[in-house]
Parts: C-alpha cells; structure tokens; sequence
C-alpha cells in the first residue's frame, strides 16, 4: 500500500508533551484502558501485576491527536512506547518522493519504536497517530536505569520488546512469502 506523506496533521506537525504520572495514575491508565485484559497471551502482561507498581515511576504518557506526526522516519531514537489507546501507523519512506509504504497498524497493547532503542539507529519509519493517541513510553535513559536498578524487570521487558518484534518479523516473513 502507498500512500502519500499527507495527512490531517501538517508534515512534521508534532504533539504529544509528556505527561508525568504518579503509581495511582499509571496503574489506571493499564486498567482503564483494558491493556491488564489482553491476558497471558500479551507481551507485557506482567506490566499489570505489582511488579508495575515498582517501576511505573521510569515512564510518562504522551497523547497525540489524530492526524499528528509522533515522530518522523531519520529521528533521533530517544524512547520506546506501548499504545495505551488509539491507533498508529507507521509507514516507510519509499525511492518516490512524498510516497509511503504502510508497514504497520498498531492498537493497544502494541509496542512501537523499540527497533531503535535496542540498536541506538536514528527511527527507521515514520509514525502517525490514526486517531487521538495516548502512549506510556519509558526514555532510552530511564530504560537503562530501570536494567540496571532492577534487572529481573528490565530483562522482562527487554524481553517482551523482543518477543513483540519477532512475532512481526514472523508475520513479515509470511506475508512476503505470499508473493511468491
């Protein structure tokens, strides 16, 4: 699918100032917006037991409104984010200039931006919020703080960022293999 850089919000239109959360407000956004329902089978479903609450002080919420530019293909890399509620797209530059090619269309529970984080590249694509976003994203340095401070989770959500990745790699795999 292409698609042209377009959209409702203007090219490099970017919102979404962070929102500090205290525990009590950060365990309502994961419940509130029904990520602790996606159950055992999610990558991050361990977000919502109390290990959460020792490690909810690393991230922030930032909200986007539909059509807005969460960040652009070339960014500095400088956090990773899981949809808490709304949609992202995020679309690939393509050798036609202005033209997209739409790699991904993530919905809550989802990780997004995590490529980048793990290899310290500047973004890869470009991610646009389809509808009003709300992101819990936790900064490259809070990530490392939180590796080094309590390593148990951070190797757990190191390793739900990893697992989430290669499911899509999976899928990548099969989707091209249709073409053939």
């Amino acid at each position: 699918q292409e698609k042209d850089g377009k959209g409702s919000g203007a090219k490099g239109e970017k919102g979404g100032e962070p929102e500090i959360m205290n525990d009590k407000k950060m365990d309502d956004v994961f419940s509130d917006n029904g990520l602790c329902a996606l159950g055992e089978n999610s990558v991050f479903s361990f977000l919502c037991d109390e290990k959460f609450r020792e490690i909810s002080g690393y991230f922030q919420t930032k909200k986007f409104k539909a059509g807005e530019t969460i960040w652009e293909e070339g960014d500095s890399c400088d956090y990773v984010a899981i949809v808490a509620s709304g949609r992202v797209e995020v679309k690939k530059k393509t050798e036609f200039e202005g033209k997209y090619v739409i790699v991904g269309l993530f919905n809550k529970g989802a990780i997004v931006g995590a490529m980048c984080i793990l290899d310290d590249s500047p973004r890869s694509i470009t991610a646009v919020a389809l509808e009003d976003v709300s992101l819990l994203v936790i900064s490259k340095d809070k990530l490392e703080e939180l590796i080094s401070s309590k390593p148990e989770i951070g190797v757990q959500l190191l390793k739900g960022m990893l697992l989430s990745l290669s499911m899509r790699l999976r899928q990548s795999f099969e989707r091209l293999a249709k073409f053939f």
